[in-house]
């Protein structure tokens, strides 16, 4: 049986934070005698007990195993403890307790410019970035023309790296990790810094690195769509400790279900005596219940209102709009559109209306959700403009990249034309 390439056992990672009300102290000397001195002057007194620094515990116990060849994609919440993680991993970092065996020769790209010397130019960089990571002068020659011409910085190749852009430099500093042959590729969120495009070709590369070369990935990223597509499995880190693995699709539904405590999922309205009617809640679930920012291209959205009568209005009518992030409207939802009289002469009182976005109708992309309420004879009454705020994703598949407002799929045919001498077809 082939050992894992890696090895994470009772891994933990603590911090001491040693802050005050104002902000945290530098550490000196000088500082921690002064501190000692306070406290001693404090006990002698008769005051009350010192104040102790805070722990804060990054990353408690982990056990984790990951075969040669496989692309896991480390997922979870800002402050979960995946950038930690990935720091240990790549000898950043040293844990409190615990382990980490790594069994080949790593490349990380945990930061734009990682391993970079920013007075040196892109050429020398290259080769000072490639002995970094311990490759031979003849290996990087050897792929230097292909890391140039992936990062498509060859004009500037001679420039000091200080003078790049963003972009330019986190496209080098990928082509040099990506393409000097590390056993095992660690790769942070850094690529969010790059266009699409380039977002798109680093991914096809790290799926070339891995199902190719069997090399070994380890991906950090927010971006439910690449993880889903790029990635054998998944681990969801929460508060520093495994809370799911396995496929990555079973990891990604897990963590776009625990989403109950995102704001951006439900929006709450104090009552305003002055509107006849007006919503009091608005809330997106999952089919189950759940509340979630994060949806699966292929499950439905629930869009729950909680809404409030308090005097009577002929013809009063709520409706959902969404739009893109460029600003486009993609849907409009009226409860007339299923029975037009279901509102009509509401009597004073709370009401829940909920509507069901269908399956696979919205393209992979981000999404604001507006809900507003009017009447036939007065006109608006109650207006709430982007109150929630959803992602759609899919999983496993390359509708991610389809780029159109929504995800229809149209009928296509085919027929061969029988008979039809080569001479005879259309030029």
């Amino acid at each position: 049986m082939t050992r894992p390439i890696i090895s994470v056992e009772k891994l933990s990672k603590r911090y001491v934070l040693a802050g005050e009300k104002q902000g945290i102290k530098s550490f000196t000397l000088s500082s921690a005698i002064a501190d000692r001195l306070a406290a001693l002057r404090g006990r002698l007194a008769g005051g009350g007990p010192s104040s102790r620094p805070t722990e804060f515990w990054a990353l408690r116990d982990v056990d984790m195993e990951v075969e040669r060849g496989k692309v896991v994609g480390l997922i979870g919440r800002n402050g979960a403890g995946k950038s930690t993680m990935l720091k240990v991993m790549s000898r950043i970092v040293e844990p409190t307790s615990g382990s980490v065996r790594l069994r080949g020769r790593v490349a990380s790209l945990l930061e734009v410019g990682t391993g970079f010397h920013v007075e040196l130019s892109g050429r020398e960089n290259i080769f000072l970035n490639g002995a970094i990571l311990g490759m031979k002068r003849a290996e990087i020659r050897r792929k230097f023309d292909e890391i140039v011409a992936f990062a498509e910085v060859g004009p500037f190749l001679d420039t000091p790296v200080k003078r790049y852009s963003s972009g330019m430099f986190v496209r080098l500093a990928f082509s040099v990790a990506a393409h000097l042959e590390p056993d095992i590729l660690i790769v942070d969120e850094v690529l969010a810094v790059g266009d699409y495009s380039f977002q798109k070709k680093c991914l096809g590369k790290m799926r070339d690195v891995a199902s190719g070369d069997g090399r070994t990935v380890l991906f950090v990223s927010h971006n439910m769509g690449a993880l889903g597509q790029l990635c054998d499995e998944g681990v969801w880190l929460d508060r520093g400790q495994v809370a799911v693995r396995g496929p990555i699709d079973q990891v990604l539904r897990a963590y776009m279900k625990n989403d109950s405590e995102g704001a951006a999922s439900a929006a709450q309205f104090e009552i305003d005596p002055a509107k006849a009617h007006q919503f009091l809640k608005v809330e997106l679930l999952h089919e189950d219940g759940s509340r979630a920012s994060d949806f699966a291209g292929d499950e439905p959205i629930r869009v729950r209102m909680e809404y409030l009568v308090q005097r009577e209005v002929l013809g009063c009518h709520p409706q959902f709009l969404v739009h893109n992030t460029e600003g486009l409207r993609v849907i409009l939802s009226d409860v007339r559109e299923v029975n037009h009289h279901l509102v009509d002469d509401l009597v004073p009182g709370r009401y829940v209306f909920e509507a069901v976005i269908p399956p696979d109708i919205l393209a992979a992309n981000s999404y604001t959700l507006s809900v507003r309420t009017g009447a036939l004879a007065t006109g608006q009454m109650d207006h709430r403009e982007d109150c929630c705020e959803f992602t759609i994703n899919y999983l496993n598949t390359t509708i991610s990249a389809k780029g159109s407002v929504l995800n229809l799929p149209l009928p296509w045919s085919l027929d061969r034309l029988a008979n039809v001498p080569a001479e005879a077809a259309p030029a």
